[in-house]
């Protein structure tokens, strides 16, 4: 219901008003809904069937492992962001957390992209410093 009501309000824009009632709009939207979850659901029966692995049990395993990793890291990582001179920690948590592009930080910080580049680069290499060198939730040293 909540999922329908959401695209609803997400679509109103295009809803007719000349219609009398919205409760058949409605209707079609709950069915759209309905019909996605159902699709869904049998990809997933049939990705178990092809691999044997229940994907939703797979990464909630891996989403365990993650937090417990990250929690053990989150005292050292907070203290090394601590560190960072500001410039470092915008550009790195504009990159890592907000998913902005080297271009799009730029504009953000209203700075060369040069500089992004350089910040980025000192802010990686001592937060992988501060952590000893070693990433301990198997990320990518890209993403630091």
């Amino acid at each position: 219901m909540a999922e329908t009501f959401t695209r609803a309000f997400e679509k109103r824009h295009r809803y007719n008003f000349d219609r009398r009632e919205a409760l058949p709009w409605l209707y079609g939207i709950a069915t759209n809904v309905i019909g996605s979850h159902r699709r869904a659901e049998v990809r997933g029966y049939r990705a178990l069937a092809r691999t044997g692995e229940d994907p939703v049990a797979v990464a909630f395993d891996e989403q365990v492992v993650l937090r417990v990793s990250a929690g053990a890291t989150r005292k050292p990582l907070a203290a090394a962001l601590a560190k960072l001179g500001r410039g470092e920690r915008d550009v790195l948590l504009l990159i890592a957390w907000g998913d902005l592009t080297y271009e799009e930080t730029a504009q953000a910080l209203n700075v060369p992209i040069g500089t992004v580049r350089s910040r980025l680069s000192r802010a990686r290499r001592k937060v992988v410093h501060a952590l000893g060198g070693v990433n301990p939730i198997s990320m990518s040293e890209e993403i630091l």
